[in-house]
């Protein structure tokens, strides 16, 4: 939170500043402002109002620039207080809802949509991570004996979700032993939330667990695993690299290798979508620079809300440069998470 009080004169000049610096990616000068904008005072206040703004952080002149850009700080400001709201055009909304329709019917196929839908529409990165199974009820789990020492676990999550994971068998067992399990397993099991399984496991089966079963010993052993749903790579879609890449602020050689990391790495992508947005509500979270407490993403803010598929929520969102235009990317996010819900409870 920035607790810093502006003057109103402080307030226009720092907004026409990240506006102008939105639309030009260059250093805003005086002059550019008083001649662009209709002010009533002179490029002296003006310059002698950009100081102090500097002086406090809000801006800064990149090089020997006579120009200033926008810090973290002082797009942080621009957008818990300048910021003006934008309503996304109808032509938007006509295309969005046109190429994301109901007729779709594979969930990853609806998210890859989405994720392609808001890259065009916003010319940035788009990512989209698939709902969460933590909050998500077990409806069946299936044991797969992949061979004598191997075991495949299917589990069907409320909302058409599936969860798998392969474990290895310190001992050897049998398919009758296997199907006992899941019997078991489903009558205790079958209800609960990810969450429920994994805090109380041991103590639902802790009176079939003095056989000694290996596999139900495997499983409490493994809870925390099994029942766990981190997201990883696996779980993002990505679209839109190019588009990040004609950006004019990764044109040298430099700030084009760091575009190419983050797209090789797609952990630290998942990583802090997953983190701004996983208590936030229905609310689109703008994570600016430095803000995201990752080296790698300094130079991008993320624009990221997230979207439900019956008490399953996933997350979506926009990685651009700092030097994007929030209210309309807002907008559109805001607008195609609420599609996608209600394409995906329709499905």
């Amino acid at each position: 939170m920035i607790n810093t009080e502006l003057t109103e004169r402080e307030k226009n000049v720092l907004r026409f500043i990240v506006q102008q610096f939105i639309l030009t990616a260059s250093p805003v000068g005086s002059r550019n402002i008083t001649r662009r904008y209709n002010l009533n005072f002179s490029p002296a206040t003006v310059r002698n109002t950009m100081s102090d703004l500097e002086d406090s952080g809000f801006i800064n002149h990149p090089h020997t620039s006579a120009g200033r850009i926008p810090t973290d700080k002082g797009y942080r400001f621009y957008v818990n207080s300048l910021m003006p709201s934008d309503e996304l055009a109808l032509p938007d909304k006509q295309a969005i809802s046109a190429r994301l329709e109901p007729s779709l019917t594979d969930t990853t196929e609806i998210l890859n949509m989405a994720a392609r839908i808001l890259s065009s529409i916003t010319s940035q990165l788009a990512c989209v991570l698939y709902p969460r199974l933590d909050t998500g009820k077990l409806e069946r789990i299936q044991l797969v004996l992949l061979s004598s020492t191997r075991l495949l676990i299917v589990m069907s999550i409320e909302g058409g979700q599936v969860k798998t994971i392969t474990l290895e068998i310190s001992a050897e067992v049998t398919e009758p032993q296997v199907l006992i399990l899941q019997q078991i397993l489903n009558e205790r099991l079958a209800g609960l939330t990810l969450a429920e399984i994994r805090i109380s496991f041991k103590e639902r089966v802790k009176d079939y667990f003095t056989e000694q079963h290996p596999v139900l010993t495997l499983f409490v052993d493994s809870a925390e695993k099994i029942f766990t749903d981190l997201p990883t790579t696996s779980t993002a879609i990505l679209a839109g690299a190019g588009q990040l890449l004609k950006q004019p602020e990764f044109e040298n050689s430099e700030k084009l290798q760091t575009v190419i990391q983050l797209i090789e790495n797609k952990d630290i992508i998942v990583h802090v979508l997953e983190k701004t947005t996983g208590n936030s509500g229905n609310n689109v979270n703008i994570t600016i620079g430095s803000e995201s407490e990752v080296s790698e993403l300094n130079d991008f803010s993320l624009v990221s809300t997230e979207y439900q598929i019956g008490n399953l929520a996933g997350t979506l969102g926009v990685i651009g440069p700092k030097r994007m235009e929030y209210s309309k990317i807002v907008a559109i996010v805001d607008y195609i998470s609420n599609q996608l819900t209600e394409v995906l409870t329709k499905q």
